[in-house]
């Protein structure tokens, strides 16, 4: 479904991506996983168009994304949700449930939603900065299922967050997969990730240097946690 070719990008002069290449197949949960500051959030950036200093390729269904800026990629069916949740603070619930047009035979009706995350619909009138971290969280993964995105970007979903709420977003990461979701995920939590994907990218400055399955990075855990510094 996804594949990145060759990708570099840059801030300014300063280049922060050099050569990354990795796939998604459709209904799969990939990670990157990585130190601090390799440029896993800025693959995600590049990959929807946000950076326009990037070259090389982003082929999602067989289209070149990287001509398409992040409206045009949204609305080709990929969703992204930010480390800082994205969502708007000022709006209800329902508001930034229904702000953004849905797109395609793929997206989620509200009922379905609210079925997922009956807290969202319990909260549905409130402003969105009354809601909890993980009842924030919940909401800015709703978007793009409202939306229709097939393929859904997800940057470090259980930071901050309590134990108890990590697991149920790993619960809904598990939900998507069988609906037949694609998500790229990116992950500092390496046990999360090992929780809920198929195969795991690592990234070392600004490069892919292994892909290795989940059965890999169960066998090499202790290994990963002492490089990934945590």
């Amino acid at each position: 479904m996804l594949e990145v070719t060759n990708l570099h990008a840059s801030y300014g002069e300063t280049n922060v991506l050099h050569g990354v290449g990795f796939d998604v197949q459709a209904g799969e949960v990939v990670t990157l996983i990585g130190r601090n500051g390799v440029g896993k959030t800025t693959t995600l950036k590049a990959i929807i168009g946000e950076m326009r200093q990037r070259s090389g390729q982003v082929r999602f269904k067989g289209t070149d994304m990287l001509p398409l800026g992040p409206e045009r990629t949204a609305r080709a069916g990929i969703g992204y949700v930010a480390e800082d949740r994205g969502i708007f603070a000022t709006l209800s619930v329902i508001e930034n449930l229904t702000i953004s047009p849905v797109r395609g035979p793929a997206a989620w009706p509200l009922e379905r939603i609210f079925e997922l995350f009956p807290v969202l619909h319990k909260r549905s009138h409130q402003k969105a900065s009354t809601l909890s971290g993980g009842e924030q969280q919940m909401l800015a993964i709703a978007r793009p299922l409202h939306m229709g995105s097939q393929l859904i970007l997800l940057d470090e979903p259980t930071e901050g967050l309590a134990p108890v709420i990590v697991d149920r977003i790993g619960d809904v990461i598990l939900q998507l997969k069988a609906d037949g979701r694609t998500v790229l995920l990116v992950e500092q939590n390496l046990r999360f990730a090992i929780s809920v994907a198929d195969r795991h990218n690592l990234m070392v400055d600004g490069k892919i240097i292994q892909t290795l399955s989940n059965a890999d990075v169960i066998e090499r855990e202790h290994e990963l946690l002492e490089h990934l510094g945590v």
